[in-house]
């Protein structure tokens, strides 16, 4: 199963009592695929610098490039798809067109700017990371 993880979801799998580390572990096991493109590669060091400082951007990369090592399952995408999806927040225009790009089955996130994907007629669709941990890792 492919999906991107916006910001707010990739930021939420990290740490020891986190509720969403069950997303981590399916990505660290290969179970999960990851698409990203260099747009949200960038937002996510942006963010993660913001709130967490330098060692947890490196933390992060350290993370995405073992499991890609070890399983192969981070999907790097163009960024040059524009689809205009998501009309609330153009920063998450990224997100939404690498998902529809590599075709993803999800796009895991808590905005709600992403329900415009909902009935568009494109496969990716949103799902909050809560419902995503109960229907598809449990």
């Amino acid at each position: 199963m492919t999906v991107v993880l916006d910001t707010n979801a990739l930021i939420q799998i990290f740490g020891r009592k986190s509720p969403f580390s069950k997303i981590r572990d399916a990505l660290r096991h290969g179970k999960l695929k990851l698409a990203v493109s260099t747009p949200m590669l960038l937002e996510y060091e942006e963010v993660v610098l913001r709130y967490s400082g330098f060692g947890a951007g490196g933390e992060l990369w350290r993370f995405l490039t073992l499991i890609d090592l070890l399983h192969g399952n981070i999907l790097r995408i163009g960024s040059d798809y524009r689809f205009h999806t998501i009309t609330g927040d153009p920063d998450d225009d990224a997100f939404a067109d690498c998902a529809i790009a590599v075709g993803a089955d999800f796009i895991v996130t808590s905005d709600h700017h992403f329900n415009t994907l909902i009935g568009s007629g494109y496969k990716p669709q949103p799902i909050r990371p809560e419902e995503f941990i109960r229907v598809y890792l449990v």
